[in-house]
This record gives C-alpha cells, sequence and structure tokens, in this order.
C-alpha cells in the first residue's frame, strides 16, 4: 500500500518537441511496483501545450482544476475543464492546451490526471 500526497511528489519539466509550459509527476507507477498502469500528473501554464503526437497506447485523463482544450487529429479543440474526462486511443494523434495567453502569473494552470500503461511513465 502507498499513499501519498501531490505536493509531496517529485516535479519534472518533460524534454519533449513541441511541448511547452508542462510540468510532471508521478506520484504512483513503476517504481511503485504497480503491475498494469502508471498514474501521471500533468500541470500545464497558460498558453502552454503538449506536443501534438500519437502513440500506440491509450491514456485516459481526468482534469482537476483549469480549463483547456484537447486537439484532436483534424485539428479540432474539444473544451475541458474541471471534473471532465477524456480517453485518448491508440494512435489518436492528440494535444492538450491551455489557451489562456496569460503568462504574467493570473492566468489559471490546467491541471490533470493521466493513466497510462505502466512501460509509458
Amino acid at each position: 500500500m502507498k499513499i501519498i500526497s501531490l505536493k509531496d511528489v517529485a516535479t519534472t519539466v518533460p524534454q519533449m518537441d513541441g511541448a511547452q509550459g508542462i510540468r510532471k509527476q508521478v506520484p504512483l507507477g513503476v517504481a511503485d511496483g504497480i503491475p498494469t498502469m502508471s498514474v501521471r500528473v500533468f500541470t500545464v501554464a497558460p498558453g502552454g501545450h503538449t506536443p501534438f503526437h500519437s502513440h500506440p497506447w491509450e491514456h485516459l485523463n481526468y482534469i482537476l482544476k483549469g480549463r483547456g482544450v484537447l486537439r484532436d487529429g483534424q485539428g479540432r479543440e474539444h473544451p475541458l475543464t474541471a471534473g471532465d474526462y477524456a480517453m485518448v486511443s491508440p494512435d489518436e494523434q492528440h494535444q492538450f492546451r491551455n489557451p489562456s495567453t496569460d503568462a504574467g502569473g493570473s492566468g489559471e494552470e490546467l491541471q490533470f490526471i493521466c493513466l497510462v500503461p505502466k512501460e509509458r511513465e
């Protein structure tokens, strides 16, 4: 059993082409001996985004706070807000964006949980 507060989880800045203003935390994952999945938390700064990409695994997402959009392979932007769930299927192009352009400190961060197969931490 493991219980941990997100405030106690190390934060990294993913080095991915096309990413801007994102931070990542892994409160539960491979290092904890989880056999099938990893729980990641991404925080996207105002004006920030994940890369526009695809991969051969699914991920399940829950929006913790803020507002954002999930961009699909056709370039459509689907609104997201705290309390929403979003599934990205294997090989589906996608990008999470925080459309707020106020990077001066008063814009709200977008934060979401992302569950993926354990090998994809």
